[in-house]
């Protein structure tokens, strides 16, 4: 299952929302070479976060082979800036695809119910806590971990808390059958949820790279906590579409709020 779009208006111009899918954009093409190499295994390795590297839990001078060509070394240098510039970076084509169309379809909606202010302090903290997580759930990996997926997980915390009953297209494909129907945020990003807890869960003890599964579930949790904080009342209270009694059945109109 794929979200294709949601039911859900907006009253505000979703400028942090844009300037984000942006960045992660423009990083990609300057900093990661448009994933074409030495240029994407460089970036990952040196504005990746590595927790080894950033606890001292792996030795300096540790080398650690990231692609064919490149090898990676642990140096003393600090490289606590890589909690945040790991936030843009990603390890493929279809990691910044997918990455980017969650954040379109869920990050103008929070954006709506903080404002853009809010919005980017909300942000940067999901990535930093879902960081957090990734790095607990094993402190001397040298794996380097990038993508914006933890941060938006917390994007996706604050809209099922903020706009649960509001419906979510999904694309399916299942072999040769292929369709689409809508169902509730609140079960579309619950099951999200769910396989993030399955694979964190299975993914402990395990060494090597794959999916961050803790920084999505520990960036889902830090939204779903901080939301309460960071909403405006004011924004929020003119959504017809908000909590589990909106003041309007959900529709299946995809429009901006004039």
């Amino acid at each position: 299952m794929f979200p294709i779009r949601d039911d859900n208006p907006h009253f505000l111009t979703p400028y942090v929302t844009y300037a984000i899918i942006g960045l992660n954009l423009l990083a990609w093409a300057l900093l990661q070479g448009l994933g074409g190499e030495p240029k994407l295994a460089m970036s990952v390795c040196t504005l990746g976060l590595i927790p080894g590297d950033l606890l001292n839990t792996v030795p300096a001078g540790t080398s650690f082979q990231i692609s064919p060509n490149l090898w990676c070394n642990i140096t003393e240098d600090s490289s606590w800036h890589t909690i945040l510039t790991s936030m843009f970076m990603h390890g493929g084509w279809l990691h910044l695809l997918g990455n980017m169309w969650f954040m379109w379809i869920f990050g103008n909606n929070v954006e709506d119910s903080m404002g853009h202010g809010r919005f980017i302090v909300f942000y940067l903290l999901c990535g930093v806590v879902a960081a957090v997580f990734q790095i607990m759930s094993n402190t001397e990996s040298a794996v380097p971990m990038v993508g914006a997926s933890g941060a938006i997980g917390g994007v996706m915390g604050a809209y099922v808390l903020l706009y649960p009953r509001v419906h979510v297209h999904m694309f399916v494909f299942l072999g040769f059958f292929v369709t689409t129907f809508a169902m509730p945020a609140m079960f579309m990003i619950g099951y999200w949820f769910l396989l993030q807890l399955v694979g964190g869960v299975g993914s402990i003890g395990a060494h090597g790279g794959g999916t961050a599964f803790w920084a999505h579930i520990g960036g889902f949790v830090a939204g779903a906590v901080l939301v309460i904080f960071f909403k405006d009342p004011k924004l929020v209270a003119r959504h017809p579409y908000h909590g589990w009694n909106p003041q309007r059945s959900p529709t299946q109109s995809w429009r901006r709020i004039k």
